[in-house]
């Protein structure tokens, strides 16, 4: 899980007194939350792939989502969405190939890059471990697709996943939509977890409870208009931000951490807002 300075400068601090030349000044510090590669770099890499990670980490992000599908015969890979045409441009669906079948397949996102990416292939969670394995600082959110753990099961899913991601388990938090696998994850004392809400009123459903997450993950859009987010022993994550000033009025409520497909851009902003205020 992330370390234990993560919010170290996110405290909710809304003053201190400093003594300079004998007079007591009060001095405000800005709240900023921590920025994450959510799918990687997408707004010039396409989503989920090695080149796009390692391009958010270089950016500077210090946490990457990710999500993981299984191929037909259980390798976890990166991908989003079950099905091929968007990233890919070819039908057929994620689990109905095999891991080196996938592998031929370019998630180049013609649409948006064209060629550019053409040499980019469809990535392992094994390779992505051994890419983490070169950034010692770096945390890694690790979604757990439903159409997976619809079509596998959610025993299949975790077992699979946590195989592969032993090496680096201290800096991976698993999140999924699905709390069923997080309670099971949870009864296998996996570390650390982040239920991926629907909706904001879904974090106080028994079952969530229950999981006990270090982290709650929700859509802004989702978000009530007003008022304080803060849970007691959790953190909050929210997507999809790539505004410097939403960024800044979501830690002001209590928000952690913002996912972004931006992450140059969004860091860019921070501190440039950090530097005026």
């Amino acid at each position: 899980m992330l370390a234990a300075d993560t919010r170290a400068c996110f405290s909710d601090v809304r003053g201190v007194e400093s003594r300079e030349g004998g007079n007591n000044r009060t001095k405000f510090v800005m709240l900023v939350p921590q920025v994450v590669g959510h799918r990687g770099y997408p707004e010039h890499y396409p989503e989920n792939t090695l080149v796009g990670m390692e391009a958010a980490i270089r950016a500077g992000a210090r946490a990457v989502e990710l999500d993981i599908q299984l191929s037909a015969d259980e390798v976890p890979i990166l991908m989003h969405d079950r099905t091929l045409q968007r990233v890919c441009g070819v039908k057929g669906t994620i689990h109905h190939l095999p891991f080196d079948q996938l592998r031929t397949l370019q998630p180049m996102e013609f649409e948006r890059f064209g060629y550019r990416y053409a040499h980019v292939r469809i990535a392992s969670l094994a390779e992505f471990v051994q890419l983490l394995i070169g950034y010692p600082a770096i945390t890694a959110f690790i979604e757990l697709k439903r159409s997976s753990i619809e079509h596998f099961g959610p025993t299949v899913v975790l077992n699979r996943v946590l195989r592969e991601l032993e090496p680096v388990a201290e800096r991976t938090v698993l999140i999924s939509f699905s709390f069923e696998v997080l309670l099971a994850a949870r009864k296998q004392r996996a570390g650390a977890l982040g239920t991926v809400l629907e909706k904001w009123n879904q974090r106080k459903l028994p079952i969530v409870r229950e999981i006990k997450p270090e982290y709650l993950i929700c859509d802004v859009a989702t978000l009530p208009r007003w008022g304080r987010l803060r849970i007691a022993d959790t953190r909050l994550m929210i997507y999809e931000i790539q505004d410097a000033k939403v960024a800044l009025r979501l830690a002001n409520r209590g928000v952690d951490l913002v996912e972004t497909f931006a992450v140059g851009e969004l860091l860019e902003q921070l501190e440039f807002a950090r530097r005026g205020s």
